[in-house]
């Protein structure tokens, strides 16, 4: 039953950024072949005007997180991606759910994070929407966001306004398709 589930997520996550409207392309770094958090991919670093620093005070699940911010802690949701859920009030935790925040966690690690807005600030809980940059061990930036979907453990929603990084979210979660990576792996009943 869990599995059906979480094969219905994706489906419905692919079909999503299948029908999304597309921004215009915008140019992306190469995208290493390797899945792994520790060998990250560069990405695209616009700063835009609203860029915040913060300090990750709790991981809540694949796409949410607590931040302390200057002028307090803000729950932050990542805009652009969707991870299966661990403590929905109604379904319960998901397929993928734990795996999903595992990976999160490690990709934020213990440094401080740059929060980096698009056009709306927030959704209709009152979370701040945000790309999550966090600083790599070379002195770069990645975008946590993106590395989940890339990973296989995040699936594309896009939500307009917030679509700066549309394009590069949908031709991530198509390579992480089609290597299958992440919760792609196995799950769908590919041979």
């Amino acid at each position: 039953m869990r599995t059906r589930a979480l094969v219905v997520f994706l489906a419905l996550a692919s079909l999503l950024a299948v029908v999304s409207p597309s921004p215009s392309p915008s140019a992306s770094g190469p995208s290493p072949s390797h899945p792994s958090p520790s060998h990250p991919s560069p990405y695209p670093l616009p700063r835009g005007e609203r860029d915040e620093i913060g300090t990750v005070v709790r991981t809540v699940d694949g796409d949410t997180i607590y931040v302390r911010l200057a002028g307090g802690v803000e729950k932050v949701r990542y805009i652009g991606i969707d991870t299966p859920e661990v403590h929905h009030p109604t379904r319960g935790e998901e397929p993928g759910g734990r795996a999903a925040t595992e990976v999160n966690r490690r990709l934020l690690g213990r440094e401080p994070v740059r929060l980096e807005t698009d056009v709306q600030l927030r959704d209709r809980y009152g979370r701040l929407l945000a790309y999550v940059w966090v600083r790599r061990p070379d002195g770069g930036e990645l975008m946590v966001n993106a590395e989940l979907v890339r990973l296989g453990y995040a699936a594309v929603m896009t939500v307009p306004p917030n679509v700066r990084h549309a394009e590069l979210f949908r031709k991530l979660a198509a390579e992480a398709r089609e290597q299958r990576r992440g919760l792609w792996a196995g799950i769908l009943g590919l041979p």
